[in-house]
């Protein structure tokens, strides 16, 4: 039972509930009038100090397709927050008119902090560089519905693996599941954190951490490719010397399994090459689509509409 719940990170759920959410939302998919107006009367409260395309698109269309009304800000410019006021009080603001909140912030522990403080159940759509959870969920369906389970596969994450919030939560996330090899490709600079690692070694999940993209290609089932986050870079010089390090395109996917499957969050700057669109593989575009039903599951379920 889901409803009131906040989601802040992957592990608020048990694998039963997420297991629960996939078919809700693979239901909705093959049944577009199922739910539909389900949520009418219902207001979402939308709170996004950062920038987005999909994330926050997503779940308005998910509202939107429940039946339901949205209200916030894209900007927080255009919020009190321009004039001082805290998170606390925002949240607390927004949950007297908002049925649910669905939230991204810039610092790390900023849903969490909300959480504390709201009426209305939050949902954290990323904070800073420390989690994304329904990318997680977008990832795990894509998952799912492209290689039948998450488990017994071997992933490579490539990229930014430091900022990257989405493979954090994303390997937080597998690490629950059975028989999962975690590959991860970055620049030294850029490797995954320690507290990522930490916890996979402490699930006795195995990884290895490669530099060399080329070198591992040919033994992954999943790639997950990530852009190097401008955005959360100090210096300028590092950003621009690390952005390219890592272009998939076509040689390079001539080296990997004929059913590769390639994941990507998205936006993509330069790391996937455009001609790499028209490969069968590519499934990134697909797991953009896969968000929204997730989303109106997610909703859906934490609204009360379903059980």
């Amino acid at each position: 039972m889901l409803t009131g719940r906040h989601f802040i990170e992957p592990d608020d759920f048990t694998l039963e509930e997420l297991d629960g959410l996939f078919s809700l939302a693979e239901k909705i998919e093959r049944e577009p009038e199922y739910l539909r107006d389900s949520c009418r009367g219902k207001l979402l409260g939308v709170l996004f100090f950062e920038p987005s395309t999909r994330t926050r698109l997503s779940f308005e269309a998910a509202m939107l397709r429940l039946g339901g009304t949205c209200l916030g800000f894209a900007d927080s410019a255009s919020s009190s927050a321009a004039k001082g006021e805290s998170l606390a009080d925002t949240v607390r603001t927004v949950a007297c008119y908002a049925d649910a909140i669905v939230m991204r912030n810039p610092k790390e522990g900023a849903a969490l902090l909300a959480s504390r403080y709201s009426g209305a159940p939050v949902v954290n759509a990323g904070d800073g560089g420390h989690h994304h959870p329904t990318q997680t969920l977008t990832d795990l369906l894509s998952i799912r519905r492209i290689r039948g389970a998450a488990g017994n596969l071997t992933i490579g994450f490539c990229g930014d693996l430091t900022f990257g919030r989405t493979v954090h939560s994303l390997a937080k996330a597998l690490s629950r599941y059975p028989h999962v090899e975690m590959v991860f490709i970055s620049p030294p600079e850029l490797k995954m954190p320690p507290y990522i690692t930490g916890r996979l070694a402490g699930a006795g999940v195995s990884y290895t951490e490669t530099g060399n993209l080329e070198a591992v290609i040919g033994t992954l089932d999943v790639l997950y490719m990530t852009r190097v986050q401008r955005e959360r870079f100090f210096n300028e010089e590092d950003y621009i010397r690390l952005k390219d390090s890592y272009i998939l395109n076509r040689e390079k996917m001539g080296m990997a399994k004929k059913d590769m499957t390639v994941l990507h969050p998205l936006p993509r700057v330069n790391e996937i090459a455009p001609e790499v669109d028209a490969d069968p593989r590519a499934a990134y575009f697909r797991q953009a689509k896969y968000g929204m039903y997730v989303r109106m599951a997610l909703l859906a379920s934490i609204l009360g509409v379903v059980c």
